[in-house]
Protein backbone atom coordinates (compact mmCIF):
# COMPACT_ATOMS: atom_id res chain seq x y z
CA UNK A 1 0.00 0.00 0.00
CA UNK A 2 1.07 3.34 -1.08
CA UNK A 3 -0.04 5.78 1.26
CA UNK A 4 -0.97 9.32 0.21
CA UNK A 5 -1.52 12.80 1.77
CA UNK A 6 -5.19 13.91 0.78
CA UNK A 7 -4.26 17.59 1.08
CA UNK A 8 -3.50 19.29 -2.07
CA UNK A 9 -5.08 17.31 -4.05
CA UNK A 10 -7.84 17.00 -7.06
CA UNK A 11 -10.22 14.86 -6.35
CA UNK A 12 -13.48 13.85 -8.15
CA UNK A 13 -16.29 12.66 -5.95
CA UNK A 14 -19.32 11.27 -8.54
CA UNK A 15 -22.86 11.22 -6.73
CA UNK A 16 -21.73 14.24 -4.43
CA UNK A 17 -25.40 14.64 -3.97
CA UNK A 18 -26.09 11.41 -2.84
CA UNK A 19 -26.23 10.04 0.91
CA UNK A 20 -22.75 8.36 1.31
CA UNK A 21 -21.50 10.93 -1.86
CA UNK A 22 -22.29 14.14 0.72
CA UNK A 23 -21.11 12.86 4.09
CA UNK A 24 -17.70 12.27 2.35
CA UNK A 25 -17.68 15.87 1.12
CA UNK A 26 -18.40 16.91 4.44
CA UNK A 27 -15.46 14.96 5.78
CA UNK A 28 -13.04 16.01 3.30
CA UNK A 29 -14.22 19.66 3.82
CA UNK A 30 -12.71 19.03 7.00
CA UNK A 31 -10.04 17.00 6.85
CA UNK A 32 -7.66 18.45 4.08
CA UNK A 33 -6.61 21.65 3.08
CA UNK A 34 -6.05 23.29 -0.46
CA UNK A 35 -7.33 20.58 -2.42
CA UNK A 36 -9.68 20.74 -5.01
CA UNK A 37 -13.02 18.60 -4.40
CA UNK A 38 -15.46 18.48 -7.58
CA UNK A 39 -18.87 17.11 -6.97
CA UNK A 40 -20.79 15.60 -10.22
CA UNK A 41 -24.08 14.56 -9.41
CA UNK A 42 -27.66 14.00 -12.21
CA UNK A 43 -29.79 15.31 -9.20
CA UNK A 44 -32.41 12.07 -10.94
CA UNK A 45 -35.83 11.80 -9.48
CA UNK A 46 -34.82 7.97 -8.02
CA UNK A 47 -35.89 9.54 -4.47
CA UNK A 48 -37.29 13.30 -3.59
CA UNK A 49 -34.81 15.56 -5.39
CA UNK A 50 -35.16 18.05 -2.20
CA UNK A 51 -33.30 15.35 -0.20
CA UNK A 52 -30.47 16.07 -2.97
CA UNK A 53 -30.52 19.27 -2.46
CA UNK A 54 -30.93 20.16 1.22
CA UNK A 55 -27.63 18.15 1.12
CA UNK A 56 -25.87 20.21 -1.62
CA UNK A 57 -27.24 23.56 0.57
CA UNK A 58 -25.04 21.74 3.66
CA UNK A 59 -22.75 21.43 1.18
CA UNK A 60 -22.36 24.66 0.52
CA UNK A 61 -23.02 26.32 4.15
CA UNK A 62 -20.39 24.30 5.16
CA UNK A 63 -17.21 25.18 2.83
CA UNK A 64 -18.57 28.46 2.90
CA UNK A 65 -17.91 28.38 6.90
CA UNK A 66 -14.43 26.63 6.48
CA UNK A 67 -13.59 27.31 3.04
CA UNK A 68 -10.43 25.32 3.67
CA UNK A 69 -10.80 23.57 -0.14
CA UNK A 70 -11.57 24.47 -3.47
CA UNK A 71 -15.08 23.27 -3.98
CA UNK A 72 -17.79 23.19 -7.22
CA UNK A 73 -20.66 21.05 -7.94
CA UNK A 74 -21.60 20.13 -11.76
CA UNK A 75 -25.29 18.71 -13.07
CA UNK A 76 -24.25 15.96 -14.64
CA UNK A 77 -24.29 12.10 -15.89
CA UNK A 78 -22.17 9.43 -16.02
CA UNK A 79 -22.96 8.79 -19.13
CA UNK A 80 -21.95 11.48 -20.86
CA UNK A 81 -18.63 10.90 -22.23
CA UNK A 82 -17.72 13.80 -23.43
CA UNK A 83 -18.91 16.00 -20.26
CA UNK A 84 -16.97 12.90 -17.87
CA UNK A 85 -13.69 13.37 -20.52
CA UNK A 86 -13.61 17.23 -20.57
CA UNK A 87 -13.58 17.18 -16.75
CA UNK A 88 -10.87 15.10 -16.69
CA UNK A 89 -9.23 17.26 -19.06
CA UNK A 90 -9.45 20.33 -16.99
CA UNK A 91 -9.21 19.56 -13.88
CA UNK A 92 -6.44 16.47 -13.98
CA UNK A 93 -7.98 14.37 -11.23
CA UNK A 94 -5.29 13.11 -8.26
CA UNK A 95 -8.27 10.76 -6.58
CA UNK A 96 -11.74 9.57 -7.78
CA UNK A 97 -13.73 8.31 -5.90
CA UNK A 98 -16.73 6.81 -7.53
CA UNK A 99 -20.47 7.05 -5.28
CA UNK A 100 -22.62 7.52 -8.07
CA UNK A 101 -24.83 4.09 -9.00
CA UNK A 102 -28.35 3.74 -9.54
CA UNK A 103 -29.03 2.04 -6.48
CA UNK A 104 -32.05 -0.57 -5.09
CA UNK A 105 -32.45 -4.28 -5.72
CA UNK A 106 -36.26 -3.84 -6.04
CA UNK A 107 -36.24 -1.15 -8.65
CA UNK A 108 -33.25 -2.84 -10.76
CA UNK A 109 -36.31 -5.07 -11.22
CA UNK A 110 -39.01 -2.38 -12.99
CA UNK A 111 -36.30 -0.16 -14.63
CA UNK A 112 -33.16 -2.18 -15.54
CA UNK A 113 -31.92 0.34 -18.06
CA UNK A 114 -31.79 2.88 -15.51
CA UNK A 115 -28.56 0.20 -14.05
CA UNK A 116 -27.32 -0.69 -17.52
CA UNK A 117 -26.52 3.43 -18.07
CA UNK A 118 -25.17 4.58 -14.80
CA UNK A 119 -23.82 1.41 -13.31
CA UNK A 120 -22.60 0.29 -16.62
CA UNK A 121 -21.91 2.73 -19.21
CA UNK A 122 -21.22 5.03 -16.30
CA UNK A 123 -18.44 3.44 -14.76
CA UNK A 124 -17.08 2.84 -17.94
CA UNK A 125 -16.62 5.99 -18.78
CA UNK A 126 -14.93 7.02 -16.00
CA UNK A 127 -12.52 3.89 -16.08
CA UNK A 128 -11.38 5.46 -19.83
CA UNK A 129 -11.37 8.59 -18.22
CA UNK A 130 -8.33 7.23 -15.80
CA UNK A 131 -7.16 5.63 -18.59
CA UNK A 132 -6.38 8.84 -20.54
CA UNK A 133 -5.87 11.00 -17.45
CA UNK A 134 -2.57 12.27 -18.68
CA UNK A 135 -4.73 14.47 -21.52
CA UNK A 136 -1.52 16.66 -22.43
CA UNK A 137 0.21 12.97 -23.79
CA UNK A 138 -2.82 12.91 -25.90
CA UNK A 139 -2.87 15.86 -27.55
CA UNK A 140 1.00 15.64 -28.38
CA UNK A 141 0.72 12.05 -29.66
CA UNK A 142 -2.00 14.06 -32.35
CA UNK A 143 2.01 16.08 -32.99
CA UNK A 144 4.08 14.04 -35.01
CA UNK A 145 6.95 16.04 -34.14
CA UNK A 146 6.18 16.11 -30.28
CA UNK A 147 8.76 14.98 -28.15
CA UNK A 148 8.58 13.20 -24.77
CA UNK A 149 10.70 16.08 -23.03
CA UNK A 150 7.68 17.99 -24.35
CA UNK A 151 5.62 17.27 -21.52
CA UNK A 152 5.67 18.00 -17.91
CA UNK A 153 6.78 15.19 -15.55
CA UNK A 154 3.63 15.89 -13.74
CA UNK A 155 0.51 15.08 -16.81
CA UNK A 156 2.01 11.31 -16.16
CA UNK A 157 1.29 10.88 -13.19
CA UNK A 158 -2.29 10.67 -14.10
CA UNK A 159 -5.09 9.29 -12.00
CA UNK A 160 -3.39 8.24 -8.73
CA UNK A 161 -6.57 6.14 -7.13
CA UNK A 162 -9.58 4.75 -8.15
CA UNK A 163 -11.90 4.29 -5.48
CA UNK A 164 -15.57 2.58 -5.92
CA UNK A 165 -18.52 1.66 -4.80
CA UNK A 166 -19.93 -1.90 -4.92
CA UNK A 167 -22.41 -3.48 -2.31
CA UNK A 168 -22.54 -6.53 -0.53
CA UNK A 169 -25.27 -7.33 -2.88
CA UNK A 170 -22.70 -9.26 -4.67
CA UNK A 171 -22.60 -12.08 -2.69
CA UNK A 172 -26.62 -13.11 -3.89
CA UNK A 173 -27.60 -16.36 -1.89
CA UNK A 174 -23.87 -17.39 -0.20
CA UNK A 175 -25.09 -19.61 2.29
CA UNK A 176 -21.61 -19.21 4.15
CA UNK A 177 -21.26 -16.67 6.39
CA UNK A 178 -19.56 -14.17 7.21
CA UNK A 179 -19.31 -12.63 3.46
CA UNK A 180 -15.41 -12.31 2.65
CA UNK A 181 -13.82 -10.84 -0.27
CA UNK A 182 -12.36 -14.57 -0.63
CA UNK A 183 -15.54 -15.84 -1.27
CA UNK A 184 -16.84 -16.31 -5.26
CA UNK A 185 -19.43 -14.01 -6.27
CA UNK A 186 -20.61 -15.60 -9.33
CA UNK A 187 -24.20 -15.65 -8.56
CA UNK A 188 -26.10 -12.72 -8.13
CA UNK A 189 -29.87 -12.59 -7.84
CA UNK A 190 -30.35 -9.01 -9.04
CA UNK A 191 -29.55 -7.07 -12.03
CA UNK A 192 -28.65 -4.15 -9.66
CA UNK A 193 -25.74 -6.81 -7.75
CA UNK A 194 -24.57 -8.24 -11.27
CA UNK A 195 -23.79 -4.53 -12.46
CA UNK A 196 -21.73 -4.14 -9.18
CA UNK A 197 -20.07 -7.19 -9.92
CA UNK A 198 -19.51 -6.02 -13.71
CA UNK A 199 -17.85 -3.34 -11.89
CA UNK A 200 -15.41 -4.87 -10.13
CA UNK A 201 -14.39 -6.77 -12.68
CA UNK A 202 -13.89 -3.63 -15.21
CA UNK A 203 -11.77 -2.42 -12.43
CA UNK A 204 -9.27 -5.15 -12.21
CA UNK A 205 -9.29 -5.35 -15.71
CA UNK A 206 -8.29 -1.74 -16.14
CA UNK A 207 -5.44 -1.80 -13.25
CA UNK A 208 -4.09 -4.96 -15.20
CA UNK A 209 -4.04 -3.30 -18.85
CA UNK A 210 -3.47 0.20 -17.32
CA UNK A 211 -1.55 0.07 -14.05
CA UNK A 212 -4.17 2.33 -12.52
CA UNK A 213 -4.68 1.38 -8.49
CA UNK A 214 -8.32 0.87 -7.86
CA UNK A 215 -9.72 -0.37 -4.39
CA UNK A 216 -13.63 -1.65 -4.37
CA UNK A 217 -15.78 -1.28 -1.42
CA UNK A 218 -18.46 -3.25 -0.46
CA UNK A 219 -20.65 -1.85 1.67
CA UNK A 220 -23.70 -3.15 3.82
CA UNK A 221 -26.84 -1.35 4.82
CA UNK A 222 -26.27 2.29 5.17
CA UNK A 223 -28.15 3.92 7.15
CA UNK A 224 -28.23 7.15 8.96
CA UNK A 225 -29.36 10.52 8.75
CA UNK A 226 -30.57 12.71 5.49
CA UNK A 227 -30.64 8.93 4.19
CA UNK A 228 -32.33 7.46 1.30
CA UNK A 229 -35.71 6.76 1.33
CA UNK A 230 -36.14 3.51 0.01
CA UNK A 231 -34.13 2.17 2.51
CA UNK A 232 -36.25 -0.21 5.29
CA UNK A 233 -35.47 2.16 8.36
CA UNK A 234 -36.52 5.35 6.54
CA UNK A 235 -39.19 4.07 4.54
CA UNK A 236 -40.81 2.22 7.54
CA UNK A 237 -40.70 5.60 9.37
CA UNK A 238 -42.61 7.35 6.49
CA UNK A 239 -45.46 4.66 6.75
CA UNK A 240 -45.76 4.75 10.44
CA UNK A 241 -46.04 8.25 10.50
CA UNK A 242 -48.75 7.98 8.31
CA UNK A 243 -50.39 5.49 10.02
CA UNK A 244 -49.63 2.93 7.32
CA UNK A 245 -48.81 -0.62 7.56
CA UNK A 246 -44.75 -2.00 7.42
CA UNK A 247 -44.08 -5.41 5.61
CA UNK A 248 -41.11 -7.25 7.36
CA UNK A 249 -39.92 -9.62 4.68
CA UNK A 250 -39.14 -13.08 4.99
CA UNK A 251 -41.59 -13.12 8.34
CA UNK A 252 -39.08 -11.33 10.07
CA UNK A 253 -36.28 -13.89 9.72
CA UNK A 254 -33.90 -11.89 7.83
CA UNK A 255 -30.86 -10.28 8.98
CA UNK A 256 -28.69 -7.14 7.34
CA UNK A 257 -25.46 -5.50 8.42
CA UNK A 258 -25.94 -2.50 9.04
CA UNK A 259 -23.47 0.58 8.70
CA UNK A 260 -23.95 3.77 10.02
CA UNK A 261 -22.58 6.65 7.10
CA UNK A 262 -19.88 8.17 9.23
CA UNK A 263 -18.25 4.39 9.82
CA UNK A 264 -18.86 4.02 5.94
CA UNK A 265 -17.20 7.66 5.11
CA UNK A 266 -14.41 7.06 7.67
CA UNK A 267 -13.04 3.62 5.96
CA UNK A 268 -13.77 5.61 2.86
CA UNK A 269 -11.32 8.02 3.68
CA UNK A 270 -8.28 5.46 4.88
CA UNK A 271 -9.10 4.17 1.54
CA UNK A 272 -8.37 6.91 -0.39
CA UNK A 273 -5.11 7.89 1.51
CA UNK A 274 -3.76 3.99 0.43
CA UNK A 275 -3.35 3.02 -2.44
CA UNK A 276 -2.84 -0.45 -4.19
CA UNK A 277 0.94 -0.37 -4.46
CA UNK A 278 1.91 -0.60 -8.01
CA UNK A 279 4.27 -4.01 -8.81
CA UNK A 280 5.89 -5.74 -11.77
CA UNK A 281 5.59 -9.38 -12.30
CA UNK A 282 8.20 -11.81 -13.71
CA UNK A 283 6.70 -11.42 -16.47
CA UNK A 284 7.52 -7.90 -17.08
CA UNK A 285 4.26 -6.93 -16.83
CA UNK A 286 1.79 -5.04 -14.14
CA UNK A 287 0.24 -6.71 -11.23
CA UNK A 288 -3.05 -5.48 -11.26
CA UNK A 289 -2.53 -2.98 -8.05
CA UNK A 290 -6.37 -3.72 -7.19
CA UNK A 291 -8.13 -4.47 -4.36
CA UNK A 292 -11.29 -5.05 -3.06
CA UNK A 293 -12.58 -4.83 0.72
CA UNK A 294 -15.96 -5.03 3.06
CA UNK A 295 -17.31 -2.20 4.41
CA UNK A 296 -19.65 -3.42 7.57
CA UNK A 297 -20.23 -3.90 11.01
CA UNK A 298 -19.67 -7.54 11.40
CA UNK A 299 -23.01 -7.46 13.80
CA UNK A 300 -26.31 -8.66 11.74
CA UNK A 301 -28.99 -7.61 13.26
CA UNK A 302 -32.45 -9.51 13.12
CA UNK A 303 -34.49 -7.44 11.42
CA UNK A 304 -37.42 -7.60 13.83
CA UNK A 305 -35.28 -6.40 16.76
CA UNK A 306 -33.83 -3.58 14.28
CA UNK A 307 -37.66 -2.40 14.03
CA UNK A 308 -38.11 -2.46 17.67
CA UNK A 309 -34.73 -0.40 18.29
CA UNK A 310 -36.28 2.00 15.30
CA UNK A 311 -39.71 2.22 17.08
CA UNK A 312 -38.06 3.12 20.40
CA UNK A 313 -36.01 6.28 18.88
CA UNK A 314 -38.87 7.60 17.31
CA UNK A 315 -40.56 7.21 19.86
CA UNK A 316 -37.63 9.09 22.09
CA UNK A 317 -36.91 11.89 19.63
CA UNK A 318 -40.75 12.65 19.37
CA UNK A 319 -41.57 11.13 15.91
CA UNK A 320 -44.32 9.01 16.86
CA UNK A 321 -46.26 9.43 20.26
CA UNK A 322 -45.39 7.19 23.30
CA UNK A 323 -48.77 5.35 22.82
CA UNK A 324 -48.77 4.24 19.20
CA UNK A 325 -49.61 0.90 18.37
CA UNK A 326 -46.29 -0.63 16.68
CA UNK A 327 -48.37 -4.10 16.65
CA UNK A 328 -51.36 -3.14 15.03
CA UNK A 329 -49.02 -1.88 12.02
CA UNK A 330 -46.32 -4.58 11.23
CA UNK A 331 -47.35 -7.52 8.79
CA UNK A 332 -45.04 -10.50 8.61
CA UNK A 333 -44.78 -11.03 4.63
CA UNK A 334 -42.74 -13.47 2.61
CA UNK A 335 -39.28 -12.70 0.95
CA UNK A 336 -39.26 -10.38 -2.11
CA UNK A 337 -37.31 -11.31 -5.48
CA UNK A 338 -33.87 -10.37 -5.65
CA UNK A 339 -33.33 -9.97 -1.87
CA UNK A 340 -31.16 -12.34 0.31
CA UNK A 341 -32.25 -13.45 4.07
CA UNK A 342 -28.34 -12.30 5.43
CA UNK A 343 -26.18 -9.77 5.06
CA UNK A 344 -22.51 -10.42 7.01
CA UNK A 345 -19.50 -8.89 6.24
CA UNK A 346 -15.83 -10.26 7.03
CA UNK A 347 -14.15 -7.03 7.43
CA UNK A 348 -10.95 -8.75 8.63
CA UNK A 349 -9.21 -7.21 5.74
CA UNK A 350 -9.98 -3.93 6.24
CA UNK A 351 -8.70 -3.52 9.96
CA UNK A 352 -5.87 -5.56 9.09
CA UNK A 353 -4.81 -2.98 6.10
CA UNK A 354 -6.55 0.51 7.48
CA UNK A 355 -6.63 -0.41 11.35
CA UNK A 356 -10.68 0.13 11.24
CA UNK A 357 -13.36 -1.34 12.13
CA UNK A 358 -17.09 0.04 11.60
CA UNK A 359 -17.74 1.00 15.38
CA UNK A 360 -21.27 2.41 16.12
CA UNK A 361 -23.99 0.69 17.01
CA UNK A 362 -27.58 0.25 15.24
CA UNK A 363 -29.00 1.97 18.64
CA UNK A 364 -26.64 4.84 18.43
CA UNK A 365 -27.09 5.13 14.72
CA UNK A 366 -30.44 5.09 14.52
CA UNK A 367 -30.93 7.59 17.27
CA UNK A 368 -29.28 10.07 15.13
CA UNK A 369 -31.18 9.23 12.26
CA UNK A 370 -34.54 9.65 14.15
CA UNK A 371 -33.30 13.20 15.94
CA UNK A 372 -32.37 14.09 12.16
CA UNK A 373 -35.85 13.10 11.03
CA UNK A 374 -37.03 15.05 13.56
CA UNK A 375 -35.79 18.33 13.05
CA UNK A 376 -36.26 17.74 8.82
CA UNK A 377 -40.01 17.19 9.01
CA UNK A 378 -40.60 19.19 11.74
Amino acid sequence: MQKKDLNNKTILVTGGAGFIGSNLIKRLFKDTKGSTIINIDNLNDYYDVRLKEYRLKELETLNCQLSTVNYQFIKGDLADKALIDGLFEKYHFDIVVNLAAQAGVRYSIENPDAYIQSNMIGFYNILEACRHSMSDVRSKKEDVNAQPSDISPQTYKGVQHLVYASSSSVYGGNKKVPFSTDDRVDNPVSLYAATKKSNELFAHCYSKLYNIPSTGLRFFTVYGPAGRPDMAYFGFTNKLLKGDTIQIYNYGNCRRDFTYVDDIVEGIVRVMAKAPEKKTGEDGLPIPPYAVYNIGGGQPENLLDFVNILQEELVRAGVLPKDYDFEAHKQLVPMQPGDVPTTYADATALERDFGFTPRITLREGLRHFAEWYKEYYG
